[in-house]
C-alpha cells in the first residue's frame, strides 16, 4: 500500500497505459480521478474500480476544461497529492512534411500545452501544500526516434525537457517531477504507431525491444506508482524508459 492515503488525477485515464496506471494507484491504497475527453469511459472505468475511483470529462487540450478538473479534484479530496499527466496522441506515420498543419497542432496541444495547463491550475495547490508528485508519460519516442513520426517525436522530447525544467524548479518547494517512457503497448495507440496492425508489422516492431514484447498497462503502472510514492522521495528530474531494452 505505498500510496496509502495519497489522492490522485490520472489523465487520459479512461484505456490504455492511464487506466493501468489508475488502477494500480487504488491498488496501492490511493484515491484517484479518473480523467478522460471520453466522458463515458471514464464512468465506467471509474464504477469498475470501485469506491475510490471518480471520474471527470476533460479536453486536456482546453484552458476551460483544465482550470474545471483542477477545482473539481481539489473539492472532491480536499488535497491532490499527485497528477499523472498521461493523455496523449499521435499522428499516422508520414512524411513529415505531410502532416497537416491541423494534426500537427493537435498533437502539440494534447501533448505539450496539457502539461503547461496542469502546471498552471494544479501546481499552485502543490506549491502552497510544499507536496508533491507530478509524473508525465512521455515516451521512447522522445529519446530514439522512430522515422516518419517526427512531430509526435518531437512532442515526446518536449515533454522529457519540460518535465526536467519543472523538476529544477519545483524541487526546492517541495514538489517533484518525473517522467517515464514506454515503448509501444497494447493500448488503442499501437495501430496508429505502426501504421497497420499485421502480423508481420508487429514482429517487426518487436524486433527492435531487446525483451521482445510490448509494453503492458501494467507495466507502466507498476513504475508510475513506485516514482509517485515516498519511496522515491529522492528521485526528481528523471525521464526512466519502460522499455524493454529499446533505447539501448
Amino acid at each position: 500500500m505505498k500510496l496509502n492515503g495519497k489522492t490522485a488525477i490520472v489523465t487520459g485515464g479512461a484505456s490504455g497505459f492511464g487506466a493501468g496506471i489508475a488502477r494500480k494507484f487504488i491498488a496501492e491504497g490511493a484515491r484517484v480521478m479518473i480523467v478522460d475527453i471520453n466522458g463515458d469511459a471514464a464512468k465506467e472505468m471509474a464504477q469498475e474500480l470501485g469506491d475510490a475511483a471518480v471520474s471527470f470529462e476533460a479536453n486536456m487540450a482546453k484552458v476551460t476544461d483544465v482550470e474545471a478538473l483542477a477545482k473539481a479534484a481539489i473539492a472532491e479530496f480536499g488535497a491532490l497529492d499527485i497528477l499523472v499527466n498521461n493523455a496523449g496522441i499521435t499522428h499516422l506515420p508520414m512524411a513529415m512534411e505531410e502532416v497537416s498543419e491541423e494534426e500537427f497542432d493537435r498533437v502539440l496541444a494534447v501533448n505539450a500545452k496539457s502539461v503547461f495547463l496542469t502546471a498552471k491550475y494544479i501546481v499552485p495547490h502543490m506549491k502552497e501544500r510544499g507536496q508533491g508528485a507530478i509524473l508525465n508519460v512521455a515516451s521512447t519516442a522522445g529519446v530514439s526516434p522512430r522515422p516518419r513520426l517526427s512531430w509526435y517525436n518531437a512532442s515526446k522530447g518536449w515533454m522529457i525537457t519540460a518535465t526536467k525544467a519543472m523538476a529544477v524548479e519545483l524541487a526546492p518547494l517541495g514538489v517533484r517531477v518525473n517522467a517515464i517512457n514506454p515503448v509501444a503497448g497494447e493500448t488503442p495507440l499501437l495501430k496508429s504507431f505502426m501504421g497497420e496492425d499485421t502480423p508481420e508489422v508487429r514482429a517487426k516492431f518487436l524486433s527492435t525491444i531487446p525483451l521482445g514484447r510490448f509494453s503492458t498497462p501494467e507495466d507502466m503502472g507498476a513504475a508510475a506508482a513506485f516514482l509517485c510514492s515516498d519511496e522515491a522521495s529522492m528521485i526528481t528530474g528523471v525521464a526512466m524508459e519502460v522499455d524493454g531494452g529499446r533505447c539501448i
